[in-house]
């Protein structure tokens, strides 16, 4: 290890930065090379606190390092490098700088000593994101950016007050575990789920990744969501709240990406449902299910990625998002096909795929901890991932009917892209020693056993009976999917025009009551100068307010 590291975060943002005034001839080698450059710092990270500075007064812990902080930091490496191979040729220097620096937090958060620095580079990630969404350069990319960022707005608001919070009442903004006893730690637990995609604030994941480039998506699968996996394994392992929150994200996730039609929205929906095997894994908080939980981000980002490689390759390649105009792609896409299939594969935890040793973990550690219900329903769920991900997505969109589509393979940068992260699905499945020496505790745990293997040959061939049993009805039509966002997109804006208009009628009366009330005033003033009383009246009025005064006066004497 080197004395003094450079926090790797910066390493990524000067060289993020450094893309925009290169010569057009560098950029593409300095995107690349920036995230290796990172990948060897990170390595250089040693356990404990590193560097440190002063902000606001404040001493802050800009990187600590830990085995669990160093396999996030890495696996965020190596996606800032695949998306950049995948995208050099093809996207603008503008939208791979702003991908790196959306990398650069990612890697910050990873590092971070404690929860500041945390913000920081949360909120970093939240601008440059938003950037990436916009890159995608239509009307609708732009709207979803909007939402995006008032979404991440929002959680990053609700993150600072519990930040502030646990600094009034502790004196200290270090990173450990929390507990839900107090406000301040309740607002930090939501903001990160806001983060994580978690109910009911989910909708705008599949809301803004959709509608960014074909390359842009493959940076969005990765980190968002990922960094608040990881923040959850360092705040909150062990929350039981969590296991609950997790099983809902992932039934979630299944339902709304078998309803979907558009190729890129089955891919989001699906990364909804694969943080919650994650998110379940932290709350049930031993050492296996917290492995398990680390693990599977790092399976995850890697055939998630693939997965977006391939649709990103389709939708570069015909221009097309719905299913229902896809299909029959394998006879001109043959590398695309065979990639989209490996991650499919992966995502389904195929064994001999990555999917397989991570997610077994979480399954394991539900039934060592004697949870049978949460058992059964994450083996179920599998099942379920196997319908959405592992068939639907690959059959739709390179098999079932031919679309009359003749489209040749993207690019060889796409193709070596796509190419590389199959070879780590299937690397990793193969080889699992090597992700379980990066795990945060000792693993002593063996995924190739003939029950492990056994269980789940059965569970991917039901699964499969299952879904081409019921392919009539799962046949695609141009259908729309009614999420929560609806609420935000269609109900709130609603109910704020009719507060608005209801609002301004009454502004527009009031106006008028007052410009009424000081017309007749001025008149009453053209017409009586020296008051209302001061006109001549009849004797017989006179007469009469006289006795008033006379019997009001004698009343106050006898009182």
């Amino acid at each position: 290890m080197l004395e003094f590291v450079l926090p790797p975060a910066f390493l990524m943002i000067f060289g993020a930065l450094l893309i925009g005034v290169a010569r057009p001839a560098l950029r593409p080698l300095l995107a690349l090379a920036t995230p290796l450059v990172t990948l060897y710092f990170i390595w250089q990270v040693d356990d404990g606190i590193q560097q440190t500075a002063t902000f606001l007064g404040y001493q802050i812990q800009l990187v600590e390092g830990s085995a669990l902080r160093r396999l996030f930091a890495t696996v965020f490496a190596l996606m800032a490098f695949g998306g950049v191979l995948f995208a050099f040729r093809q996207s603008k220097w503008w939208e791979l700088s702003a991908a790196l620096l959306y990398a650069s937090g990612a890697i910050g958060v990873s590092f971070a000593g404690d929860l500041l620095v945390m913000f920081l580079f949360w909120e970093l990630m939240a601008l440059f994101s938003t950037v990436v969404v916009w890159c995608g350069g239509t009307e609708s990319a732009r709207a979803a950016g909007i939402r995006y960022a008032i979404i991440h707005l929002v959680g990053g608001i609700i993150l600072k007050i519990g930040i502030e919070g646990l600094l009034i009442q502790t004196g200290t903004v270090e990173i450990r575990a929390l507990s839900l006893d107090s406000f301040a730690t309740w607002m930090v637990f939501i903001g990160v789920l806001i983060n994580a995609a978690a109910p009911p604030i989910s909708a705008w994941l599949a809301d803004a990744y959709p509608e960014s480039s074909p390359m842009g998506g493959v940076f969005l699968s990765a980190f968002t969501t990922k960094t608040a996996v990881l923040s959850l394994i360092l705040l909150f392992p062990g929350q039981p709240l969590l296991i609950w929150i997790g099983l809902f994200m992932i039934f979630y996730g299944i339902i709304y990406a078998l309803l979907e039609n558009d190729m890129r929205r089955i891919l989001s929906y699906s990364i909804v449902n694969q943080v919650g095997f994650m998110v379940c894994g932290i709350g049930i908080g031993t050492e296996l299910a917290l492995n398990g939980a680390a693990a599977h981000a790092f399976a995850h980002i890697i055939y998630k990625a693939l997965l977006f490689m391939s649709a990103g390759a389709v939708l570069y390649q015909t221009g097309e998002r719905k299913c229902s105009n896809l299909g029959g792609l394998f006879r001109t896409m043959p590398v695309t096909t065979i990639c989209g299939t490996i991650g499919a594969l992966a995502i389904s935890a195929f064994p001999l795929t990555s999917g397989f040793i991570s997610k077994s973990m979480i399954n394991s550690s539900a039934a060592a901890e004697h949870m049978a219900f949460v058992w059964f329903a994450l083996v179920a769920a599998s099942a379920g991932v196997f319908l959405h991900a592992g068939i639907k997505f690959p059959w739709f969109v390179f098999f079932q009917k031919d679309s009359g589509l003749r489209p040749a393979d993207p690019p060889w940068n796409m193709q070596a892209a796509m190419i590389l992260f199959s070879v780590l699905c299937i690397g990793l499945g193969v080889f699992p020693g090597l992700l379980y020496s990066l795990l945060p505790y000792p693993v002593d745990y063996v995924p190739y056993t003939a029950d492990h293997v056994v269980t789940q040959l059965q569970l991917l061939l039901f699964a499969g009976l299952a879904f081409f049993v019921m392919l009539p009805m799962m046949r695609r039509t141009l259908t729309i999917s009614l999420d929560f966002d609806w609420v935000y997109r269609r109900a709130l804006p609603w109910v704020v025009g009719v507060l608005d208009t209801a609002l301004g009628r009454a502004r527009d009366a009031v106006t008028r009551a007052v410009l009424l009330v000081g017309a007749n005033t001025v008149q009453l003033i053209r017409e009586k100068p020296y008051g209302y009383f001061s006109s001549r009246s009849p004797m017989g009025r006179t007469a009469i307010w006289m006795a008033v005064l006379l019997a009001v006066v004698v009343l106050l004497a006898i009182v």
